[in-house]
């Protein structure tokens, strides 16, 4: 007998979010779990990120109802790093943490996101996905139970996007926080996370494991599938070169 299932950390029921009259969200459900990687996939205007920032509090300007239960610990990343430029880079890390043990959470976390000697630098002088690294410590230096990134490598090149892919994945391994990652990139949705939902004029149309096997042909058929039940998903057709990359 299977060991049964732990509550969720994160649970949304029938949530509803408008602008004006206009409205983004229409009855959201979601549940995500201790150590879950959840993707969030949908065309543009949909709801994602709407539906972040009502996880984490910051939809002040909208109305609407619904329940939303999620762990007051929690920590955001955006696609731009939002570093302060007059701070060096450990105290952007560390900002808002009091105590003595501050600054050693501060450099241990720079240590995780492989950027070890850094402390001292000014934010102007790093690299864009130097910079994400560094938002990436200064959430996780919060030990939250829940992590929302809303599109954090939009802004990288191809290269440094598979670098952060990595070190997202390893981290999140570690820290095993609930995780909900906002991305237009189905390839990065594919390849982070355990679960892809997909939003569409605000309702969620689908919720799919990934499930893909560690190596071998089947990992790449396993991708190739959930690459075009989601391109159909968002509507847009698998071309020859979508199948190319997916077979690499």
């Amino acid at each position: 007998m299977s060991a049964p299932r732990s509550q969720p950390v994160v649970r949304v029921r029938n949530l509803t979010r408008r602008f004006t009259l206009k409205g983004v969200l229409n009855g959201v459900d979601l549940d995500i779990r201790k150590g879950e990687f959840v993707a969030l996939l949908g065309r543009s205007g949909c709801g994602k990120s709407t539906l972040l920032r009502a996880l984490a509090r910051l939809d002040h300007e909208a109305t609407g109802e619904g329940e939303i239960v999620a762990p007051e610990r929690l920590s955001v990343v955006f696609q731009d790093a939002r570093l302060l430029p007059w701070k060096r880079v450990l105290d952007n890390v560390i900002l808002g943490l009091g105590g003595p043990e501050a600054r050693g959470r501060g450099l241990r976390a720079l240590v995780e996101v492989e950027l070890p000697g850094r402390e001292a630098s000014w934010p102007h002088e790093l690299s864009g996905g130097e910079q994400q690294r560094v938002a990436l410590a200064r959430s996780l230096v919060r030990e939250p139970e829940l992590l929302l990134a809303d599109e954090p490598f939009g802004a990288l090149d191809a290269l440094t996007r598979i670098r952060m892919h990595v070190l997202l994945k390893r981290l999140s391994d570690v820290h095993k926080p609930a995780v909900l990652l906002v991305t237009h990139d189905v390839d990065e949705a594919i390849e982070l996370a355990d679960r892809v939902v997909v939003l569409e004029q605000g309702r969620i149309v689908a919720d799919i494991p990934v499930n893909l096997p560690a190596h071998g042909p089947q990992r790449s058929i396993r991708f190739a599938h959930l690459r075009r039940q989601l391109l159909t998903r968002l509507g847009v057709e698998d071309s020859p070169a979508h199948r190319e990359t997916a077979a690499v």
